[in-house]
C-alpha cells in the first residue's frame, strides 16, 4: 500500500494540471447534464444526411459562458474539484483502513497483465479490491462533487452565495445539512461500480478467448472501461441532477428542474424524456424535445 500511495502521490501533480486545462470543458458538460441549454438548436443534419435539429457543441457552449462571465468564469467550480482530486488521492486508503478491510489484494494487487493463461481468481480479487478502492474513493470526494457541481449550477440563476468555495459550502449545510454533502451519491456509486465488475468480468473473458498477448493485454481494461462506462453514463446525469435538485439554486427549481424526491424518480424522468444520455457527446449534439415535464 505504500509504493501505491508513492505512486498516486508522484501522478497527482499531472493529475491537478490535466483536471484544471480540461476543467472548461467538464464544466459545459455539467452544464448540459443539468439539462441548460442558453444557445437555441439550428436547423442542419445528421452524419446520413437526414434533417435534424443540431445544439451546439461543447466548444460553442465554453465561448457563451466565457462571454458571460469572462476567461476566469470558465474556472467555476474548479477549486472544489482540485480539493475532491486530492482528498480522494490522499485519503482512501485511510478510509479503507479505517473501517477495517485489510484484504491481501489491496495491500498487494494481483498482476493480470500476463502472457499467461488468466485465472479468475485473480481477476476477482482485481475486482473485488477495485470496486473498495472506488467506493473509499466516492466517499472521500463526492462532498466536494457536490459543492463543484451546485458552484458552476449557480452561473445558471446567477446566484451570488456559490461565487467561492466557502461560501458554496456554507449555502449546501444551508439548504440541505450534512445529507446535502451526499445528495446523488448512490446512482454515482451504483454506476462506478458496476463499471468495475462488468469490466473485471468481460476482461477476463476477453484475455482469455481473444487476446492472448501481453503487449495487447495492456489496452484491454481501459478498452473495456470505455464501453461499460458509456453504458452506465446515464446514472452519472441522474447523480449530477440529484446533487442540485431541491437546493435553493435556480437551476434546481421548476421550471428549470423538477423537485426529484429520489434518484429513482429523476432517473424515470430522464429516461421518460429522453434525456438520460444529455451530456455524453459533446461535438454532435442533436435536439431532443422533452415528452412532458415531471408532475
Amino acid at each position: 500500500m505504500e509504493e501505491i500511495e508513492k505512486e498516486k502521490k508522484a501522478a497527482l501533480p499531472s493529475q491537478l494540471l490535466i483536471t484544471t486545462i480540461c476543467h472548461p470543458m467538464e464544466y459545459a458538460k455539467v452544464l448540459i447534464q443539468l439539462g441548460y441549454e442558453p444557445l437555441p438548436p439550428r436547423r442542419s443534419t445528421t452524419l446520413f444526411g437526414r434533417p435534424a435539429m443540431i445544439l451546439p457543441n461543447v466548444f460553442q457552449y465554453i465561448k457563451y459562458i466565457k462571454a458571460q462571465d469572462g476567461f476566469f468564469g470558465c474556472y467555476r467550480g474548479l477549486s472544489a474539484r482540485l480539493l475532491g482530486l486530492i482528498a480522494s488521492s490522499q485519503l482512501t486508503s485511510k478510509v479503507i483502513y479505517a473501517c477495517g478491510i485489510d484484504l491481501p489484494e489491496i495491500n498487494d494487487p494481483p498482476n493480470i497483465i500476463t502472457d499467461e493463461e488468466p485465472v479468475a481468481e485473480d481477476y476477482i480479487k482485481l475486482g473485488r479490491r477495485d470496486m473498495i478502492m472506488h467506493t473509499a474513493a466516492v466517499i472521500v470526494s463526492y462532498p466536494f462533487h457536490v459543492v463543484s457541481v451546485r458552484m458552476m449550477a449557480s452561473f445558471i440563476g446567477k446566484e451570488e452565495e456559490y461565487s467561492s468555495l466557502i461560501s458554496a459550502i456554507i449555502s449546501v449545510y444551508r439548504d440541505d445539512g450534512i445529507r446535502g454533502f451526499f445528495h446523488g451519491i448512490v446512482p454515482k456509486l451504483l454506476g462506478d461500480l458496476t463499471c468495475a465488475a462488468v469490466t473485471g468480468v468481460l476482461a477476463y473473458y476477453v484475455n482469455k478467448h481473444l487476446v492472448k498477448t501481453k503487449d495487447l493485454r495492456y489496452y484491454t481494461v481501459p478498452f473495456l472501461t470505455f464501453i461499460t462506462s458509456t453504458v452506465t453514463y446515464p446514472l452519472v446525469v441522474v447523480s449530477t441532477c440529484m446533487a442540485v435538485t431541491g437546493c435553493s439554486l435556480r437551476a434546481g427549481c421548476p421550471p428549470n428542474m423538477p423537485k426529484y424526491p429520489h434518484w429513482q424518480k429523476c432517473w424515470q424522468d430522464l429516461v421518460r424524456n429522453k434525456q438520460h444520455k444529455r451530456g455524453s457527446s459533446l461535438i454532435f449534439r442533436y435536439y431532443i424535445a422533452p415528452i412532458a415535464a415531471l408532475q
